[in-house]
């Protein structure tokens, strides 16, 4: 019995102290990755801002006051280049927070390589940028800057992390990291592309990641261009607009860009693909505050006065950091979302003036015009109205000019206000303006074409020094929106002789000038022989007149020419068209035997032109005055 009670006391004691020993054992040093709330990104995009990376740290001994705190260097890479801006290369505008500081708290180490300090004993404050366990004492470094380290990776050196005990959590926050969401592209799949992020942690100490790989992004397509009818949701014609030659439009505005239009030739619209993809600058961005700017330095991205997340081109920025490496202008976006429109092949003569300012007041969509370079780069600087009207529809607009060189010109619209719950859509009004002049070919015959995309475009997928934020892959696809055709007359004279004694007298009138206040046109006449020659040869040639003025008429026959320069064709029996490049040419034909003795017959030429008003449609495809009785 006494043997028992001997070893029930030993195991007693043994139990004691395993118990004692198993209490006393601190828990590993380990982090826990996750990804805060992983935002859409567009597929356009070159340089999308991820979602933040978040760190939750626990666990291990705090290092003890006046020793150094270890320090690490953590690394991320995504599945795609990483294009955050170099703001003093190789410093990067990504940057790293610790335990969540506030505003006021927020004091950033100033080397790229990482910065020093000792512990408390108790774990240090990084929130509150309290003194360190030195002697003297300093305040705690709670943000620091990545630097370059591969295209698709990013590295913050030197960063002393110490582990927060069993009491409290260290977060560690990776912010301002922006990717090339266009090389990836959106899903062929129902399920959105990815953008995943992964972390690591080494240095003086080892600090275990769990789920070191999370989702930061999902890539979605951002922006849908359609094309209407100036006065309809319809689409535009796929051949574009139609107008002629010799029937001015809005030409007090050709002539005096102040003047006011009454006419839109088509509009361009803008849709987001989803709510949040039309993005303004900055957090103090208003359509009356248009280059203002704010800090925007809350960790967890939500704005401290709405509540709500910022929803802005600029990412976490605080411009009350040091210059140093860049560190206050970290984050800051060079403009809103823009839009950029190419024009191409705009026919001589031509004029083309865009919508300035455009609300969309359902949706919350604001754009201003602005002047940019090529590419739709640079500062915010508004273009003002040149002229203001109200076209075929009803609707008032104001407008200015693009400038146009060699046939190609730019508009450009950016971002000012948007509404971040409700997928944006609005439209701006392309206005036309020129003189007819057709006797100087005025303006030009062909089509206009147009492009339109996000803004600024570019080809820099790498993180870069000098690249626009944001800027986007050119997407735009040309397409026809205007095209300006000749005013023509087509007439078939069916019936016309030089043989067997007979001659054919013909007349083609420009009728254009008249009393009703037409736009006079002018114009040559084309020719064109079909049937027999003398003897049974080939027809002749086609041959063109001189120009035939407004008023005037042509006037020749078979056997021996006549004015305006046409030659004589003689033996000719057969039909004949007459390309006429003017609207309102007529003509008659006289057909008798030398002198008109025994048979003379006069007929009209046949308009083979579509009627103002007829529904159906013709061989030519051409509109002219087609006459009836």
């Amino acid at each position: 019995m006494a043997n028992l009670r001997k070893l029930l006391l030993a195991l007693t004691v043994v139990l004691v102290a395993t118990i004692t020993a198993s209490a006393q054992t601190v828990p590993a040093f380990q982090c826990t990755a996750n990804a805060a709330v992983p935002p859409t990104l567009r597929s356009e995009g070159l340089a999308e801002l991820v979602g933040d990376l978040v760190l939750n740290c626990t666990g291990g001994t705090p290092t003890a006051a006046g020793v150094a705190v270890p320090r690490v260097n953590v690394q991320v890479f995504l599945n795609t280049n990483i294009t955050s801006r170099l703001v003093a290369d190789p410093a990067s505008e990504a940057l790293l927070l610790i335990d969540d500081p506030a505003p006021a708290n927020q004091n950033p180490c100033t080397s790229t390589s990482g910065c020093t300090q000792v512990g408390t004993g108790t774990g240090l404050p990084y929130a509150t940028a309290g003194p360190d366990g030195g002697s003297p004492p300093v305040a705690v470094r709670n943000v620091y800057q990545a630097r370059y380290a591969a295209a698709n990776s990013l590295v913050w050196l030197g960063v002393p992390l110490d582990p927060p005990g069993t009491t409290a959590t260290r977060i560690l926050r990776i912010k301002n990291v922006r990717a090339n969401a266009n090389y990836l592209g959106p899903s062929q799949t129902l399920i959105p592309t990815q953008i995943v992020m992964f972390v690591s942690i080494s240095g003086e100490t080892s600090v275990a990641v769990n789920n070191p790989q999370q989702i930061v992004g999902y890539v979605l397509p951002g922006l849908t261009v359609s094309w209407r009818n100036a006065c309809s949701s319809d689409s535009l014609a796929s051949a574009g607009a139609s107008f002629l030659q010799c029937n001015s439009v809005n030409s007090d505005l050709a002539g005096d860009s102040t003047k006011a239009f009454t006419t839109t030739a088509f509009r361009i619209r803008f849709t987001e693909g989803f709510a949040t993809a039309f993005k303004k600058r900055n957090v103090a961005t208003t359509p009356a505050t248009p280059t203002a700017t704010a800090a925007q330095a809350t960790p967890t991205g939500v704005d401290p006065i709405s509540g709500q997340l910022y929803n802005t081109e600029t990412g976490f920025y605080n411009p009350a950091f040091t210059t140093t490496n860049g560190l206050n202008v970290a984050g800051l976006a060079d403009s809103g979302t823009r839009f950029r429109v190419v024009f191409s092949n705009v026919p001589a003569g031509v004029q083309v003036f865009v919508g300035t300012r455009h609300i969309a007041t359902t949706e919350g969509t604001v754009l201003h015009l602005v002047t940019t370079d090529a590419s739709g780069a640079g500062a915010y600087s508004a273009v003002s109205a040149t002229s203001t009207g109200t076209d075929q529809c009803g609707v008032p607009y104001s407008i200015a000019p693009v400038t146009i060189s060699g046939g190609t010109g730019i508009a450009v619209w950016e971002v000012v206000d948007t509404n971040p719950l409700f997928p944006g859509r609005v439209e701006v009004p392309v206005v036309i303006a020129y003189k007819a002049n057709t006797a100087a070919g005025q303006p030009g015959l062909g089509t206009m074409t147009a492009a339109a995309s996000f803004a600024p475009i570019s080809t820099v997928t790498t993180q870069s020094a000098t690249a626009p934020l944001p800027r986007f892959a050119d997407t735009g696809a040309a397409r026809s929106v205007v095209v300006i055709n000749p005013c023509t007359t087509n007439l078939l004279f069916p019936f016309v002789t030089n043989q067997a004694g007979f001659d054919t007298g013909i007349a083609i009138a420009n009728t254009s000038k008249d009393p009703f206040g037409t736009t006079t046109q002018a114009g040559a006449c084309t020719l064109n022989y079909y049937g027999q020659g003398a003897g049974g040869g080939a027809p002749p040639s086609p041959q063109t007149s001189a120009v035939i003025a407004a008023g005037d008429t042509a006037v020749f026959t078979l056997s021996a020419g006549g004015t305006h320069g046409i030659t004589a064709t003689p033996g000719f029996q057969g039909y004949i068209i007459a390309q006429c490049r003017f609207q309102y040419a007529h003509g008659f034909a006289f057909i008798s035997d030398l002198g008109a003795a025994k048979l003379s017959h006069g007929y009209l030429a046949l308009v083979m032109d579509l009627p103002f008003n007829a529904l159906l449609g013709t061989r030519t495809g051409f509109v002219s005055e087609a006459l009836t009785q």
